[in-house]
């Protein structure tokens, strides 16, 4: 009888999951024949690009859920940092496109490096004599720094920008740990690899405190002098005085207006005939193009001469894909190791720009992947573009490139190494009364019980300390060999410590200071072409392979819930999950950044 209904149960689960695919698949072919970027677009004469500033900007597009692929509009809530800055090109190249028109919004970026490589877009897009202006009801500190290049900034009568500098809180779980009767146990290298802080101390250490003021004070100085350059009434030094006299998000829009902050206040019926007096016309429909269509439209300049190959590698560094909570994109060890050995194998790709933009992660796995770069090196020019990330782990996939281009704003760095292991006796034994015993036939036999459920492992830490410190010689060594160093000049620069760009050109963990294109500029030099063009790698995932996926690990809508329910508290929460998933070797960044 029980295999009766466990058999019966199982069909009908199946059942279940193989009508909720075929539901899928129809509405999304329903919904592909009629999605705007299904068919070319055409461009008409007199035409604006009307970017948005609103949801989320992310490494790159194509990573979506199937519902984004079904519901994706013109405005699209997930948007790829490639399509962007491949459709400014577009509409600079393109005659018919006269201008970009910014609506600004409550945009989030994955980090200051992708809101500025968006401003230096525009900032180029108008160097062909187009205009650029921007009108928002609202800007986040990130959409106003991108539309402050804007020949005009207008604003709502009541509307808001919150510029308020960088910075803020982040959760210590040490006090909560201790009243379940769990403790940490930290092993690492590097007086400034705070990875392991959030669980093992209930504030910042000085050290952390130091690394972490340093980089967000140049952060903000870049874009102070930045939004200065573009507002003639504005200085950096008069801008970072406002912000810390009061607080703007509280400001009247009249005051925005008398700082220089915007030029115009009226309500959205007032932009059209701006608009129109600036393409000189006087029809009265506008003729728009949204990021979709111009993602949908084909490039004005022609694709001629030899492959360099840009490969896209973003997120957290892990061993191998788990089912997790989180839907994030991850830089998976052996699936990164045979993309790169396919490159070095591919005669049509003379040079190799890996875009990295990671916190690290699995040293395992990131070890890997720079032994797999010195593989590709042999046959081909790598050049390495270091998006808003690219420590830890993400600088060792990265110090063996033949050069390393970083934008002003890129967090790098952070060489070092932890390991971090829960011990439950606290919970276990004095709490809930649980003993253990046991036999072994070796001294070391029962290692990880001992160091989860046992006070007396002084020796089993000894051993990871060792394990900890080798990890740490590999990294140093890898970088020291990667960037033409010594190892004790690479020791003085680590510890783990993070590093502002700006900062990390002085100490030669990078090169130059520049975006993906000089990159890819520099890797034709490299490999001496005088025709190239650049092509992605690896290809976006399908709608249908994204389902698969979502099916897999069948938590996309409780992931959502979750984080929904839990709001602050859900990052650490899934860091905790997390953990247990890890390699326990790790060369991460000391916590998520925010910014």
């Amino acid at each position: 009888m029980k295999s009766f209904i466990k058999y019966t149960l199982a069909t009908i689960c199946g059942l279940i999951i193989f009508t909720f695919i075929a539901v899928f698949i129809f509405f999304v072919s329903i919904a592909s024949m009629g999605s705007p970027s299904s068919a070319t677009t055409t461009v008409k004469e007199n035409s604006v690009f009307v970017l948005k500033l609103d949801g989320t900007v992310q490494e790159r597009s194509g990573e979506g859920t199937p519902i984004d692929f079904i519901l994706e509009q013109n405005d699209m809530s997930v948007m790829g940092l490639d399509d962007i800055l491949s459709s400014i090109k577009k509409a600079k190249a393109h005659p018919d496109i006269k201008g970009i028109y910014l609506e600004g919004g409550l945009a989030s970026f994955d980090s200051p490096a992708t809101a500025q490589q968006i401003r230096d877009a525009l900032k180029d897009f108008k160097k062909s004599g187009k205009w650029v202006i921007a009108y928002g009801d609202t800007y986040t500190q990130q959409s106003y720094y991108v539309a402050s290049v804007a020949d005009t900034i207008m604003l709502n009568v009541t509307g808001m920008i919150e510029l308020k500098g960088i910075g803020g809180k982040r959760e210590f779980m040490t006090g909560l740990y201790e009243k379940l009767g769990v403790r940490y146990q930290a092993v690492r290298v590097g007086k400034y690899k705070s990875a392991v802080e959030s669980v093992t101390r209930k504030d910042m250490s000085p050290e952390n405190r130091e690394q972490t003021i340093a980089y967000q004070q140049g952060i903000w100085n870049h874009m102070l002098k930045d939004i200065a350059e573009s507002r003639p009434k504005l200085t950096a030094e008069k801008l970072d005085q406002m912000v810390s006299d009061s607080i703007l998000a509280f400001a009247a829009p009249s005051d925005y207006l008398k700082g220089g902050l915007v030029d115009l206040l009226f309500y959205p019926e007032g932009v059209k005939p701006i608009i129109k007096g600036l393409l000189k016309t006087d029809d009265d429909e506008i003729n728009q193009l949204m990021l979709s269509d111009m993602i949908a439209m084909p490039s004005p300049i022609e694709e001629k001469g030899d492959e360099i190959a840009v490969y896209y590698a973003y997120g957290e560094i892990i061993d191998q894909n788990t089912s997790m909570f989180s839907t994030d994109h991850n830089i998976i060890g052996k699936e990164t190791v045979a993309d790169l050995n396919k490159l070095a194998k591919d005669d049509d790709v003379k040079a190799v720009v890996i875009r990295v933009n990671s916190p690290g992660g699995s040293a395992v796995a990131s070890e890997q992947i720079a032994h797999a770069i010195t593989q590709l090196k042999a046959k081909k020019p790598v050049v390495i573009s270091m998006g808003g990330l690219a420590a830890s782990g993400g600088y060792m996939i990265s110090a063996y490139g033949d050069y390393i281009f970083a934008e002003p704003t890129t967090i790098t760095g952070s060489i070092g190494i932890f390991g971090l292991i829960p011990n439950f006796t606290g919970l276990a034994t004095d709490k809930l009364g649980v003993t253990f015993d046991g036999t072994k036939t070796n001294q070391y036999t029962d290692f990880e019980e001992n160091l989860i459920f046992s006070n007396d492992n002084a020796q089993e830490i000894r051993f990871m300390q060792t394990y900890v410190d080798r990890g740490y010689d590999t990294f140093l060594n890898l970088v020291a060999d990667g960037r033409k160093m010594t190892r004790e000049q690479v020791h003085e620069i680590a510890q783990g410590r993070v590093w502002l760009a700006t900062d990390a050109l002085p100490i030669k963990l990078v090169d130059k200071l520049g975006s993906l294109d000089d990159a890819v500029k520099k890797a034709a030099d490299l490999a001496k072409l005088d025709e190239y063009h650049a092509k992605s790698y690896p290809e976006p995932a399908t709608w249908y392979e994204s389902l698969l996926d979502m099916v897999e690990k069948h938590n996309s809508y409780l992931d959502s819930e979750l984080h929904e329910l839990l709001g602050t508290l859900y990052q650490p929460l899934l860091d905790a999950r997390r953990d247990q998933q890890r390699n326990r070797l790790q060369a991460r960044l000391p916590y998520l950044l925010n910014f």
